[in-house]
Order: structure tokens, then sequence, then C-alpha cells
């Protein structure tokens, strides 16, 4: 695969990184597995698409229980703030699947490394059994 001259070639990650990394993406933050992995354009995207269908999301919150004690209040201002949610959720859930695709794609690399690195680490030659060290009395 031919490296653009402006991009540092990308370290191997491990199984258990790629594993990890994977599940950070999936299960907490989107984009932060992606950093961890070492794939800096993916991952700040996918993070940013997530912070910002996060703040969204709590500013439609937000809004919408304004209006609500406004009603108790009697201060009754009607404002339509649904499509903040909407553009929110929808923000995240890009930011998500973004973040599977780059999370397989993470894992599909760690596995075809891996028999490739192993074969390259030495084995050691089997020779005599070492003696056993000798006690003293």
């Amino acid at each position: 695969m031919p490296t653009k001259p402006y991009s540092p070639p990308r370290k191997p990650v491990s199984r258990t990184g790629a594993r990890n990394a994977a599940l950070v993406n999936q299960f907490a933050t989107p984009g932060l597995g992606s950093l961890m992995a070492g794939r800096w354009m993916a991952g700040m995207g996918q993070l940013l698409l997530a912070v910002a269908g996060f703040v969204l999301v709590v500013v439609w919150f937000f809004e919408t229980m304004i209006q609500l004690f406004g009603q108790i209040d009697g201060n009754a201002v009607s404002a339509p703030v649904a499509g903040l949610g909407e553009t929110g959720a929808g923000l995240f859930v890009v930011a998500w699947f973004w973040s599977l695709v780059t999370s397989l794609s993470l894992l599909n690399r760690a596995k075809s490394e891996e028999p490739a690195r192993s074969e390259s680490i030495a084995t050691p030659t089997a020779g005599p059994p070492a003696e056993p060290p000798k006690l003293q009395p």
C-alpha cells in the first residue's frame, strides 16, 4: 500500500489493542478508541460529531424543560425545539456508525497482521535441558 508523502506510516495494532479500541469506540465515546489506535483523522471527526450531537441534545433538553417550567408559572411560551434534539441524535448516531466502521477496520487489520508478526519472532532452538540449581546444605 503506497503511503502518502504527508502522512506518517501507521504503526501496527495488536489484536488486544484493536479490541480495546473497538470496545471504547462502541461503548464509551465514539472516536476515543480510534484515537487510541492512532487513527487521528477518523478519531477527531468521530469525536467532534459525537460531542456536537451531545451538545445539541443537551440544549434541546434544557429548552424543553424551560418551556415546561414556564407552563407551571403561567409563562407559556411555546417554541419548536424538537429539531435540535433530532439533529443532535442524528449526529451522534452518524458518529457511532462511523466509529463502528473504523472499529471493524482495526479488528480486520490486526487479524491480518498478526500472523506476519508472529512469524517474524524468532523461536529459541531446543537444546539440552538446563541442570537444576544445586542446593547448599
